[in-house]
């Protein structure tokens, strides 16, 4: 593997420090749901990867861009959507949304979130690079360059070119450390690699390719999660469904040491764990994942499933649709988005069909064991948000938010026609990225009031905006837009 740093010590991270920000939006919408903690993040902590504020401070920016000065909470984004519930919630109230800062081009397009952390924004790239900006102005902190991506000509297929970092990373606060997995060339593998957060010093990079996997036909699109000490990698196959690829999840341990944990989807081939949320994680420690269509034409084989793990990677329990032939035979993806996790006991699982459904953790309930499902829309893709009393999804024609109790949803409002990237919400406002055009629209979370529309650019398919510390960030192409939200 070919390593390489690359420093830039002279740009300074200014973040002054206030009273804390009164969150009644945040109250008023509902506590997140979840297993999200509110507390004040502890530096031993180092199972699991979970965004909450900082309490006692606020982020303050000066108006460089229209908005009034903003105190907003200091709140840190350490893996996709902000939690390993998936629900990307955050605390505030927004009132006024401008353009902050766009970053210097960087060295390959972003497909996977940004992450935030004590003041820095983390980013990785297909060109298997991870930079550190500063999130007040965007210069680069540091660089690491992993080694070289793979070139996507060489692949049987996919529509990925150069092939590098594409799954969103995860951070662990307690120990400093980010993880990605590379894929890199000349050997056509997978790596988990650490990285300091401090320095961009490599810590440790090993293989991370399931024993058996036919390595070319596997992608590693899904984002990463972390708990149990444990760094969860999903995969699938490369867009085009070539060759005998099968869903996996890999969990290595976030120290590096020991031996690896499997898990394979028991279809004779696909059923590709490839939503780009990748997996949740319960209070439990036990991990959910959603599967694409399977290869079977008559016996049920986990495809279009949402499977139960535990912190070993054992199978604990699933769920499927009475249709989940129909959906193998049309190509017609349950896993298009991962599982999120609503509290109560609940998930939200929905896919390409477009019906959505509620679901028990302790009891997923075998094929047709819903507690409820519903038609939401044409079909959706990522990963959706949620509140105590929302949920909002990204449909192919538009941004729809359920109201949703124990046993039911129902439409609360939808969006005119867009495609919708994956959600996030801060407080009053939920935002999502029309693919097509680029624009960061912001929506009143309760009436679906258009409050925002901000330009970025050209954005990948399924891009998803981050947020933290009183800023809305977006990875469009190869450079990071900045919002300010106050």
């Amino acid at each position: 593997m070919l390593l390489g740093l690359t420093v830039n010590r002279g740009a300074v991270l200014a973040v002054a420090v206030l009273v804390v920000v009164a969150v009644s939006a945040f109250a008023l919408l509902g506590s997140s749901p979840g297993n999200v903690s509110t507390s004040s993040r502890s530096s031993s902590i180092t199972s699991s990867s979970t965004s909450t504020p900082r309490t006692s401070t606020t982020a303050t920016s000066t108006s460089r861009s229209g908005c009034a000065s903003s105190s907003f909470p200091l709140v840190d984004w350490t893996t996709y959507h902000g939690n390993n519930s998936r629900t990307g919630l955050t605390p505030g109230s927004v009132t006024c949304a401008k353009a902050d800062w766009t970053s210097q081009k960087l060295d390959g397009t972003a497909y996977a979130e940004p992450l935030v952390y004590s003041g820095l924004v983390f980013v990785a790239t297909e060109n298997d690079s991870v930079y550190a900006l500063n999130e007040t102005n965007g210069a680069v902190l540091w660089r690491t360059h992993i080694a070289t991506p793979v070139d996507g000509s060489s692949l049987p297929c996919g529509n990925i070119s150069p092939s590098g970092i594409t799954g969103t990373p995860v951070i662990d606060p307690g120990t400093k450390t980010i993880y990605a997995v590379a894929y890199e060339s000349p050997a056509t593998l997978h790596y988990l690699v650490a990285i300091s957060i401090t320095d961009g010093r490599i810590i440790f990079s090993q293989p991370a390719d399931p024993p058996g996997a036919t390595v070319k036909v596997q992608q590693e699109r899904g984002a990463l999660s972390l708990g149990n000490g444990m760094v969860y990698i999903p995969y699938g196959g490369l867009d085009g469904d070539c060759g005998q690829y099968h869903g996996w999840v890999v969990g290595i341990k976030a120290d590096g040491s020991g031996a690896m944990f499997t898990y394979q989807v028991p279809t004779g081939r696909e059923g590709g764990i490839w939503a780009t949320s990748g997996g949740a994680i319960d209070s439990m420690g036990d991990l959910f994942v959603a599967t694409g269509n399977g290869a079977s034409s008559s016996s049920f084989d986990y495809g279009n499933a949402v499977v139960k793990l535990s912190p070993n990677l054992q199978q604990l329990d699933y769920f499927a649709p009475s249709n989940w032939l129909q959906l193998n035979n049309g190509d017609t993806d349950l896993g298009s988005v991962g599982p999120t996790l609503l509290g109560n006991n609940e998930i939200f699982q929905i896919g390409k069909e477009g019906v959505g459904y509620l679901l028990n953790t302790t009891k997923l309930g075998g094929i047709g064991g819903q507690v409820y499902s519903g038609d939401v829309c044409s079909s959706v893709f990522g990963g959706t948000a949620a509140t105590w009393a929302y949920v909002f999804v990204p449909c192919s024609d538009g941004l729809v938010a359920l109201s949703y109790s124990p046993n039911s949803f129902q439409v609360l409002w939808r969006t005119p026609s867009f495609p919708s990237g994956p959600p996030i919400v801060t407080g009053n406002v939920v935002w999502a990225i029309d693919t097509s055009s680029g624009m960061l629209h912001g929506y009143d979370a309760k009436s679906g009031t258009s409050l925002f529309s901000l330009s970025t650019g050209q954005v990948t398919r399924f891009t998803t905006p981050a947020t933290g510390d009183g800023r809305v960030f977006v990875a469009a192409g190869s450079k990071i837009f900045a919002f300010q939200i106050s």
